[in-house]
């Protein structure tokens, strides 16, 4: 495995179907978020990243959210248990796809939930949404897997976003970033930054100097370019009225 790898899975033509939770269903154009999709994957490959495409899962409107359904700790892969019953058959071809990039595979056991776009991972701390998709036995599944590895697992309650990576991430130097209205307990992270715009909540990290996040939020970026970050920015509108963001349409693993 390359110090890089990212998995995706492209768009369904169902995609407009997808669940929602907290946004009023809009139109969602399938042909522009192909395109962006593809755009989105070309930011990774175009510095090297190791990008593994999974099969597609038409079937499946949510398939491209590919982060809800694995959490990675080092060489260990959590699958885990969507709370959204749609979504649970998108799982099964996670699990072969990080055993072939030789990671470890572990899996949330029913009747427990979690989805990964409810894990953030700060250093080796990682905060987990409590939120309508992840239960507390979900986190306490996790909590048993991955704190005898050394991570320290932080519950965080998340009631007025989808997932709690909808309301916050974290910049290279650790700096947790949101929208604060978004937010339930901005004093649960070490440090905080506020940013001015909901689509600037998501950020990837890059490297130790880049980020990539939505088009749709000039300001969140002009303001970590006044903290000497490179950002990268790549257009998500469609997948952002589908409560999606930069972070749920890929799996990192460093």
């Amino acid at each position: 495995m390359t110090s890089a790898t990212l998995f995706v899975r492209p768009p369904s033509p169902r995609l407009a179907e997808g669940e929602l939770t907290h946004l009023e269903r809009v139109p969602v154009d399938a042909d522009l978020a192909r395109e962006q999709w593809e755009a989105y994957v070309e930011r990774y490959r175009s510095r090297g990243w190791d990008v593994r495409e999974l099969p597609a899962a038409d079937d499946h409107p949510d398939g491209v959210f590919v982060e809800d359904t694995v959490a990675v700790f080092d060489d260990l892969a959590v699958l885990t248990r969507p709370g959204a019953t749609s979504r649970r058959g998108e799982v099964e071809s996670m699990g072969p796809a990080v055993e072939a990039a030789g990671l470890h595979v572990a899996a949330i056991e029913a009747p427990a939930t979690l989805e990964g776009g409810d894990v953030l991972k700060v250093g080796r701390t990682a905060y987990v949404g409590r939120s309508s998709r992840t239960s507390p036995d979900g986190v306490a599944q996790l909590r048993a897997l991955v704190e005898p590895r050394g991570w320290t697992v932080v519950e965080v309650p998340v009631t007025k976003v989808l997932h709690l990576k909808s309301a916050v991430t974290a910049l290279p130097d650790g700096t947790v970033i949101g929208y604060e209205p978004l937010v339930d307990a901005p004093e649960l992270f070490d440090a905080f930054l506020p940013v001015p715009e909901p689509e600037g909540t998501a950020v990837v990290v890059l490297d130790e100097q880049t980020v990539l996040m939505s088009a749709s939020a000039p300001r969140t970026a002009a303001l970590l370019r006044e903290r000497g970050l490179e950002v990268v920015t790549t257009p998500v509108t469609e997948f952002e009225k589908l409560e999606g963001c930069v972070t749920c349409l890929s799996v990192r693993v460093r």
